[in-house]
């Protein structure tokens, strides 16, 4: 729950920041894409947060 929240503030500010400095390009879109997913709640959500949750576990353990 606190990965998606915090997922969803994030690619809110990216998508902000990207139609304020340069308008949307492909990256952009994708960005915006993402967004749209998380705040709907479409059958794909699911999915996209588990993926978001399985690179956000692997980055987590990652050690240095």
């Amino acid at each position: 729950m606190a990965i998606s929240i915090s997922a969803v503030v994030l690619l809110g500010i990216l998508v902000f920041v990207f139609v304020r400095k340069s308008g949307l390009n492909a990256a952009h879109a994708i960005v915006c894409s993402l967004f749209g997913f998380f705040l709907a709640s479409t059958s794909m959500a699911p999915s996209i947060s588990r993926f978001v949750n399985g690179v956000a576990n692997m980055i987590g353990q990652i050690r240095f």
